[in-house]
């Protein structure tokens, strides 16, 4: 069953389980392995039931760890066992996969089906869902790479700081006058032929010359007030770092430049998509002029975060970071295509709607059987991406799609609507459980929340019966539910400020009581 809170974003940073390789000969010596058991465990901790799902993609990302550990010349040969599942919305589908990709750390893209067009037609072809993915693994591995650099930027945002809190204060010019080359004269000036008398030789210089040098002679004390500016801006450049370090100076304000980089791909004036091909001419211009620069007026503690974002985008190697994550992309990554049968052609029906449909799957079957995609860090092949098909199927079914993307997906599963009994654990045992998250947020008012057993009982017996009326949208029902039990509260929750307030089951029923009245439960509840 989903796990009952708001979809999240599509923002895929995972971190890398821990746990005991299987006992699988081919699985032993994998880092951080998972055994299918311990990946159901994991997503028993988010996801209620549903356990056939679960039994499937934890078998598919075993083995996706297994073929890691053999031969290349077989490595190459085994493809993923793509996936579809099937059932209303609300049942887990999206959360499953969203989470799967979480325990591996890989990347991982949410689409709908209906968004892509036919090649040809104005919007996003099917391409760009793995120029997506490409994105999401290039940050996520940009991410991690940035975070094991963070430590050797640290001293390069103090100097950066101390430059804006000290304008001319920086050693940088000083190290470059010193560097600068020093003409020596050596050796035979007047050439091989010519002779030299003993090891000096004499050169008449003019009376400008002279006067030059003399010049230069009185200006020493000169030299010497510069040699003692700095030595004392240098002492009240160190008391500055002090300060800084100290936390003293967060507040002063100061002026920093921020450049934004170019946003370019070529993908996006090919796409098709009028909002890409927009986007890529304003990127193209941007190219051209060398990006986007203003100065802003903030904080120390602001111009920290903007010097760090800007030097860890300068030492970090971005080719490298390219490389890893195409790697990781095409090794593991996961693309999750929901409402696949809105693509569906029920009977083979040959309206203009049903043939942009079709269209549609014949443009994703290369994609899923694997096919070079040209994105702005590479090329990229989805031979061995994992692709999850996902659809209520209530209208059409399964066999609707062509043939030969049925057969890219051999493995099917039903996901089962959610019972009370189900909506109950929703409510109480996830880790982030709707009661959970309530009381957490009450409490930050000082209100501390409670809820009665037969509460809960009342409210997932409410949402079986609205989804058995209405239209049935899973466990996002509860959020409407738990939202109207508690929007009074909710509103004058700063006038509660160090109480308990306890929701039993008369105040569900006061709440809710035109939901139980009136038969026609869509009204109140959709």
């Amino acid at each position: 069953m989903e796990e009952s809170i708001t979809p999240q974003t599509n923002s895929t940073q995972g971190v890398a389980p821990s746990g005991a390789p299987g006992e699988n000969p081919a699985a032993k010596g994998i880092p951080d392995g998972l055994t299918p058991a311990q990946i159901v465990s994991r997503l028993d901790s988010y996801i209620i039931g549903q356990n056939k799902a679960k039994r499937f993609v934890a078998v598919a990302l075993r083995n996706r760890q297994r073929r890691i550990k053999l031969p290349e010349e077989i490595r190459e040969e085994v493809a993923p066992k793509n996936i579809l599942m099937m059932g209303p919305t609300g049942v887990g589908k999206t959360e499953i996969a969203r989470r799967l990709a979480k325990l591996c750390g890989a990347p991982f893209l949410k689409v709908e089906a209906t968004k892509y067009t036919e090649v040809g037609y104005v919007g996003r072809d099917v391409e760009s869902m793995v120029r997506d993915l490409m994105a999401v693994g290039y940050n996520m591995v940009k991410a991690e790479t940035q975070e094991k650099l963070r430590e050797k930027a640290v001293p390069m945002v103090e100097e950066s700081l101390l430059d804006l809190l000290l304008p001319g204060s920086s050693t940088k010019k000083a190290k470059k006058e010193a560097k600068k080359p020093s003409v020596h004269i050596s050796g035979n000036i007047f050439g091989s032929d010519a002779p030299v008398q003993g090891s000096l030789i004499r050169i008449d210089m003019p009376k400008d010359a002279i006067a030059e040098e003399s010049l230069e002679q009185d200006e020493e004390p000169a030299e010497e007030t510069k040699a003692e500016e700095s030595k004392g801006m240098s002492e009240t450049r160190e008391k500055f770092r002090a300060m800084l370090r100290e936390g003293k100076l967060e507040d002063r304000m100061v002026d920093i430049t921020v450049h934004q980089q170019p946003r370019f791909g070529m993908e996006m004036l090919s796409g098709g998509n009028p909002a890409d091909f927009e986007e890529g001419i304003v990127g193209l211009q941007e190219m051209f002029s060398g990006g986007k620069s203003r100065v802003k007026n903030v904080t120390v503690r602001e111009a920290r975060n903007i010097l760090m974002a800007q030097t860890l985008d300068r030492i970090t190697d971005s080719d490298k970071v390219a490389d890893e994550a195409k790697k990781r992309v095409e090794q593991s990554g996961i693309i999750f295509i929901d409402e696949i049968d809105k693509i569906a052609t029920k009977g083979g029906e040959g309206s203009r709607q049903d043939v942009s449909r079709e269209g549609v799957q014949r443009d994703i079957l290369p994609i899923v059987e694997g096919s070079d995609v040209n994105t702005k860090w590479g090329v990229v092949n989805t031979t061995h991406i994992l692709f999850i098909g996902a659809g209520a199927f209530s209208v059409a079914a399964p066999s609707d799609l062509i043939p030969e993307l049925q057969g890219r997906f051999p493995l099917r599963v039903e996901l089962e609507a959610l019972r009370k009994e189900d909506f109950k654990r929703i409510l109480t045992e996830p880790k982030n459980a709707l009661v959970k998250q309530y009381e957490a947020l009450l409490a930050t008012e000082g209100v501390t929340l409670k809820f009665t057993e037969e509460a809960i009982d009342r409210m997932a017996f409410i949402a079986e019966d609205v989804n058995s009326r209405a239209e049935n949208i899973g466990a996002r029902r509860l959020h409407t539910i738990m939202e109207t039990v508690l929007e009074d509260l909710s509103f004058d929750a700063d006038q509660h400020n160090g109480e308990t307030i306890t929701v039993d089951r008369a105040w569900v029923d006061e709440r809710l009581k035109d939901v139980v009245k009136d038969q026609n439960l869509e009204r109140y509840i959709l």
